[in-house]
């Protein structure tokens, strides 16, 4: 199986890359593939000829896509139908990476993924756009709805992950306000990547959806970082309005993982646990 991999400067494509090892056909970020250049995403397939394309090339900025939606839909929505349209062409199966935020979180329990879609923000509404592209593309794909993902290798205009900017300000002595009232399952990056493989070798096909197991608020997960990284220090826990953020974000965007387990997925570990493995690698 030969896998080409976009994205692959963001925390999950370099997981991917690293799990895939001498399977990976092609892998690149945005300097070497722009999901938004339909005549480059030939180029890259035709020379490549991978049997399976893995989207993780993403616009995440969702404070920013609230200022300005094009950049995001750009990339989340238009550059994923132009590779979902590129694949089908050439016969090679597409994974696309989705979001929780394509939910309103009015629900209060797990959303499965017949559950109807109302994001709340320029960002989620993207996402929601790219997933529709691709399945209109027609081709063999698999869509993979994740949440708050983090592991090495964060955001480098946020200044990483969610969790490496806690541990960042904690130790630089600063102030900690982090939203209590947003609840999600966070996932960690290795993990997720190593599900959208074990999935692909299934066949796996339409869409799915994979998080680590359990969930928390932001506040939460951040103390569980700052107790596992053996730091005494507090946050203040904040609600959304106070933190006065452009965007929207759901109150609760846990994901069913109902339909990953019976296409032969294995429960992802608990998410404390897979944070304090992270934690361990990056003391």
């Amino acid at each position: 199986m030969r896998v080409a991999v976009t994205g692959a400067a963001g925390q999950l494509g370099r997981a991917l890359v690293s799990r895939l090892g001498p399977r990976t056909a092609w892998s690149g970020g945005r300097d070497e593939l722009d999901v938004r250049d339909p005549a480059a995403i030939a180029r890259v397939l035709d020379r490549v000829r991978p049997d399976v394309v893995i989207n993780a090339a993403a616009f995440n900025d969702v404070d920013g896509a609230e200022a300005d939606p094009a950049p995001a839909m750009a990339v989340n929505a238009v550059g994923a139908g132009h590779l979902a349209r590129a694949c089908r062409e050439r016969g090679a199966v597409l994974v696309h990476v989705s979001s929780d935020y394509v939910f309103d979180g009015a629900k209060r329990e797990p959303y499965a993924e017949d559950d109807c879609p109302r994001p709340l923000n320029a960002y989620g509404v993207s996402k929601l756009a790219g997933c529709l592209l691709v399945a209109a593309a027609g081709g063999p794909h698999l869509i993979v709805r994740t949440s708050g993902v983090f592991g090495p290798g964060g955001n480098r205009i946020k200044g990483g992950s969610f969790v490496e900017r806690v541990l960042a300000r904690a130790r630089g002595g600063q102030p900690l306000r982090v939203v209590a009232d947003q609840v999600f399952s966070p996932t960690y990056a290795p993990d997720l990547a190593a599900a959208l493989l074990a999935l692909v070798e299934r066949d796996a096909r339409g869409l799915i959806h994979v998080t680590n197991s359990g969930s928390c608020s932001w506040h939460e997960l951040a103390m569980a970082a700052l107790e596992i990284a053996g730091m005494r220090v507090s946050a203040e826990a904040i609600g959304s309005r106070e933190l006065g953020a452009p965007a929207r974000r759901p109150p609760y965007s846990v994901l069913a993982n109902d339909r990953a387990r019976a296409a032969g997925l294995a429960p992802l570990r608990p998410w404390r646990d897979a944070l304090a493995e992270f934690l361990r690698g990056n003391g």
